[in-house]
């Protein structure tokens, strides 16, 4: 079997999946609370996701991470290690998922 090396690329399918449940089911559930949801990075080995706007610096994101966003994320891909960050600060490289309307 093949070792995953360090910031090994998602399949295709996969990433666009994950990108799907970001827009179409996680973002809204952070939008309604006041929050932004930004997508910083996505290898085989790890998903970086940022919360800004009310979520920055929310006592409640470890509860988010933990009972919501990596629950879902996590079951597209097992393997890899959700890293939430927070803070009004957002990564220059990350990208906002934003709700689809």
């Amino acid at each position: 079997m093949e070792s995953l090396s360090q910031n090994t690329p998602l399949p295709s399918v996969v990433r666009d999946s994950i990108i799907k449940l970001c827009r179409e089911v996680l973002a809204p559930l952070i939008e309604a609370d006041g929050g932004q949801m930004f997508l910083v990075s996505l290898t085989a080995e790890d998903i970086h996701v940022h919360l800004a706007g009310t979520c920055a610096g929310c006592p409640g994101s470890s509860f988010t991470a933990d009972s919501i966003v990596g629950p879902a994320l996590l079951k597209l891909t097992p393997k890899s290690k959700l890293r939430l960050t927070t803070g009004w600060r957002v990564p220059a490289d990350a990208e906002r998922m934003e709700a689809r309307r």
